[in-house]
């Protein structure tokens, strides 16, 4: 019977698992630290199971990779993470990370599932995609008994289903502002809590970064998340809708320091990235014109930082290069 998972990796395949290696490499360094200083014993489980899980996707990405003789990613290791560094966040904060990691980790293989097509690595993101429900279950019920989960706003139950008659729907400038529908409250408390979420991790790595290039770029992104707080918890507030509390304690006042710069740039990239991707969303989801601009005029700033990271990384060698096609102009010149 013919095998088939002997067939050529796709460039989708190719990226989904690159990329899904690198973010292993970087969540063990993560959660080795993590587990080092988590003093909550109910947390620490949810932290070795984390850890647990993605040393395993890395022992089988490498097979997958040498069977394919792709050159294995460098990804992260014990030399980007020091061990004997104070503590850093709080373990409520630990586990509100943990919980958005899920989300992103669901995402993610959501998508790369919705691309590959070889039986081998779909059964992997499969198992990807099952670790991060249940990663995203166990944070959410411990977050719920402990007190420190934060729900989305609470709306009316509609009388009954309406159509929309008049462009007023639109509006947002001018005239009256129809009430903020479901999906956009939903979408501007999103952006709240990944705001507030980056804005802890960029005030923490920038008590303890070495480079003071790095440490500038740090603190330029946390004036940034707070900024968007700002804007998105107004319009909240405005709508007589509440807006989810800050977590500025949650940092230590440690600047002893804990992961490489090459690490901490990487991830607040990845953070960008997704960030990015939110506002795409929630754009494209907000008819009234004045949230919807709000969310074109934000891409452009943290577009922007994002590059700025990216040369940052350029400059000191820190950006590992993904899979890419072949120049075939330039193997003819050659």
């Amino acid at each position: 019977m013919e095998d088939k998972t002997n067939i050529r990796l796709t460039a989708a395949e190719m990226s989904s698992l690159w990329a899904q290696f690198i973010n292993d490499t970087l969540a063990v360094c993560v959660n080795t630290y993590f587990l080092e200083k988590v003093e909550d014993e109910e947390v620490r489980p949810i932290i070795e199971s984390t850890l647990n899980v993605a040393k395993s996707n890395i022992s089988v990405m490498s097979e997958m990779f040498k069977k394919e003789n792709f050159p294995i990613p460098v990804g992260f290791s014990d030399e980007d993470v020091h061990h004997q560094a104070s503590r850093l966040f709080s373990d409520t904060f630990v586990l509100m990370y943990l919980r958005q990691m899920s989300i992103l980790a669901m995402a993610a293989s959501g998508a790369a599932l919705g691309l590959v097509t070889r039986s081998d690595i779909v059964t992997f993101h499969k198992n990807v995609l099952k670790e991060g429900v249940n990663l995203q279950d166990r944070t959410r019920e411990l977050m719920l008994k402990q007190g420190t989960y934060i729900r989305p706003p609470y709306i009316s139950i509609p009388d009954k289903v309406d159509f929309v008659e008049k462009q007023q729907f639109l509006a947002g400038f001018f005239g009256d502002k129809r009430a903020l529908t479901s999906v956009e409250i939903t979408h501007l408390f999103i952006n709240v809590q990944t705001n507030s979420i980056g804005k802890v991790l960029m005030m923490g790595f920038a008590q303890t970064a070495k480079n003071e290039e790095v440490k500038q770029f740090l603190l330029r992104g946390k004036k940034i998340a707070q900024k968007h707080i700002e804007l998105f918890s107004k319009t909240l507030t405005r709508n007589d809708i509440p807006a989810p509390m800050s977590w500025d304690s949650a940092v230590t006042d440690s600047t002893s320091n804990v992961f490489s710069d090459k690490l901490v740039m990487f991830h607040v990239s990845a953070m960008i990235a997704a960030g990015i991707g939110n506002y795409g969303m929630a754009m494209a989801a907000s008819p009234r014109r004045d949230i919807g601009l709000k969310y074109a005029s934000l891409i452009p700033e943290i577009s922007l930082y994002a590059e700025d990271g990216a040369n940052i990384m350029i400059k000191h060698g820190w950006m590992e290069e993904p899979p890419q096609a072949d120049d075939h102009e330039k193997l003819a010149k050659s």
